[in-house]
């Protein structure tokens, strides 16, 4: 039966079946499921549809390996003991009387190491007033587990009672630590327990945050204490306080207040809950917010907090000095005075050099009450060098009667406003635009663009983007002809490609572009492209024309003429005979003119060409 095996053979109840006519096929059964770990018992059970003979005998079989023979049961009991186990089983039975043999279907069955844990997932952890919550409880990657389920709280840790049936969701309305486990098998077979989850039940006492002192502002560095108070009924309790404000959360106190002093950052929305300090599992819903607004002093730095050499920086300095005018302002500079105190809360400084870089903050003093507030701090950096904008078309061709957008920006540094420009044959100008604030601009001629940006008081510039050249799409179609025009035409064989403009270009004087599999050429005045081909020759060629006049616009490329080379075989050459011979030209070379002389042989027998 195998080394391996720890195996205990149980009889089982050979069931028969009363019925008439024809046999059925011997079938396999795995409990509790073909997903098994070592330590869980697996029932094997052959069943040979054997009605009223009894006179079978049984094996099973692992892996092509008797592993169990019996001439009175037919089940088979084992308890997992190692990964080895793994396998494909199956049964055969041997009818003693007839000699009949039937095989039943093959189980693979997979034997995991180590022991499963349970996984609890609450619906919700908080029981609202008067509800409940649903809990789940799984056992991932295998099948046929019954559930067990457990709570506790400060006094009791007690399995919760259900009826025998899956008990895979339970809804409860008790709060407490839950966990749950799985079982399955005989005998049963039990997983580790789920982690804890903490569920919190509410109860109707409310509670109201209110905040001393009341005023509708508070400045930075004063002290707020917040007092959270239970209502309906909570004065005969002892009672537990958490806060929850804009930067934290705290943990249970005894303390119904929450002291501190305030800066910029303390603005938000404040709340607490209570709960019984005997009764850690109930709790309070949270408060309605309470509102602190922190006022501040506040240092602007225009036009950005990055700057260039040679920019001009603007400081203001306010202090929300509301009705009182007996301000005096200073500004520091990594903790040292820059400006010292005057009646001027508005500084500008043309940046030098890299070192003015630093961290900078305004001071406000009352003269009659000497009170001083600080502003907050803000950092400026000096780059070195002149910033150079970029130029982003969305595309750089426009399609017939459309338009394309232009996008320019300067990295690093914010603030910016931009200023376009364009040119071509004739012109040189400025793009009039609204403001200065478009970064995006839509444009619908072709031309050479480029922008700039500016920024500050007195005006600073950028140098300007790289030039970006936009072709216009025009609504001539133009179409390749070749000659000669036959559909096969052989390695070193001249062709001569032609690009007419249609719809009414007889008119103007036109410039043209080919494009083939190996190259695209350069604009010429000629409409025609002429080359001794070669099997590299095959592939589609295009042309695209413009008109002389305006370098900017152009046709789309034409539909793709199909050109395919063959190679010449023993029985097709060329015939140099004079009387047949068609002459091409091509213009290479600027204007000169050389002339080859192609001359073709037509074999109607031989297909010779």
């Amino acid at each position: 039966m195998g080394p391996t095996f720890l195996c205990e053979l149980g009889l089982f109840f050979l069931c028969t079946l009363l019925c008439s006519g024809h046999a059925q096929d011997a079938v396999l059964t795995v409990e509790p499921s073909s997903t098994i770990f070592i330590g869980e018992t697996v029932n094997f059970k052959c069943d040979m549809k054997e009605g009223e003979h009894t006179d079978w005998e049984y094996k099973i079989i692992m892996d092509g390996r008797e592993i169990f023979n019996s001439s009175t049961n037919k089940g088979l009991r084992l308890k997992v003991a190692s990964t080895a186990q793994s396998g494909k089983y199956s049964c055969s039975a041997h009818r003693k009387s007839s000699q009949n043999t039937k095989n039943s279907n093959t189980v693979s069955v997979t034997v995991k190491a180590g022991k499963p844990r349970a996984t609890l997932t609450p619906g919700s952890t908080i029981i609202p007033v008067g509800g409940s919550v649903t809990l789940t409880c799984s056992v991932g990657s295998s099948a046929g587990w019954k559930y067990e389920w457990f709570r506790r709280d400060q006094n009791t840790d007690v399995k919760i009672g259900t009826d025998d049936q899956q008990n895979r969701v339970i809804r409860v309305s008790q709060r407490g630590i839950y966990h749950c486990r799985g079982r399955r098998g005989n005998p049963d077979y039990y997983t580790d327990k789920s982690d804890d989850v903490t569920i919190e039940k509410t109860f109707s006492n409310k509670v109201v945050v209110k905040g001393r002192p009341s005023w509708p502002q508070i400045f930075s560095g004063e002290t707020i204490s917040l007092t959270c108070e239970v209502q309906e009924g909570g004065e005969t309790t002892e009672w537990e306080y958490r806060w929850r404000g804009p930067n934290q959360t705290t943990q249970w106190t005894h303390n119904n207040y929450w002291i501190f002093n305030v800066s910029e950052s303390s603005s938000g929305d404040y709340m607490c809950k209570s709960r019984r300090r005997d009764d850690s599992y109930s709790s309070t819903e949270w408060s309605e917010a309470f509102n602190l607004s922190v006022s501040n002093a506040v240092l602007t730095v225009k036009p950005s907090s990055t700057l260039f050499i040679e920019e001009t920086v603007s400081f203001k300095c306010v202090m929300k000095e509301g009705k009182h005018t007996d301000w005096e302002y200073k500004l520091n500079k990594d903790g040292r005075a820059f400006i010292q105190y005057s009646t001027y809360k508005n500084y500008r400084k043309q940046i030098k050099s890299p070192s003015d870089t630093g961290k900078y903050q305004c001071s406000g003093h009352m003269k009659k009450s000497h009170y001083t507030k600080n502003s907050n701090t803000v950092s400026l950096t000096v780059l070195a060098g002149k910033p150079r904008a970029t130029l982003t078309p969305g595309s750089t061709i426009i399609p017939v009667g459309g338009s394309v957008t232009l996008t320019c920006s300067v990295g690093s540094s914010a603030g910016w406003k931009y200023e376009w420009f364009r040119r071509d044959q004739n012109t040189d100008v400025q793009i009039r635009t609204d403001d200065f604030n478009v970064r995006v601009i839509r444009v619908s001629e072709g031309g050479i663009y480029h922008c700039r940006g500016r920024r500050g008081n007195p005006v600073y510039y950028t140098d300007k983007s790289d030039d970006v050249t936009i072709e216009k799409t025009i609504s001539n179609k133009v179409v390749v002809k070749g000659r000669p025009s036959w559909p096969q035409i052989f390695s070193g064989e001249t062709i001569s490609l032609t690009c007419e403009v249609q719809e009414g270009g007889e008119t103007t004087e036109w410039e043209y572009r080919w494009r083939g599999p190996n190259q695209t050429t350069q604009w010429t005045h000629n409409n025609y492209w002429i080359f001794n081909v070669s099997e590299s020759s095959s592939g589609d060629y295009m042309c695209k024309s413009r008109r002389r006049d305006d370098s900017y616009s152009s046709t789309e490329w034409s539909e793709a003429f199909n050109l395919s080379v063959s190679s010449f075989t023993d029985d097709q050459r060329v015939s140099q005979v004079e009387d047949q011979q068609q002459v091409y030209s091509s213009l290479l070379h600027g204007d000169r003119c050389v002339y080859e002389s192609i001359r073709w042989s037509k074999n109607t027998e031989n297909g010779t060409v």
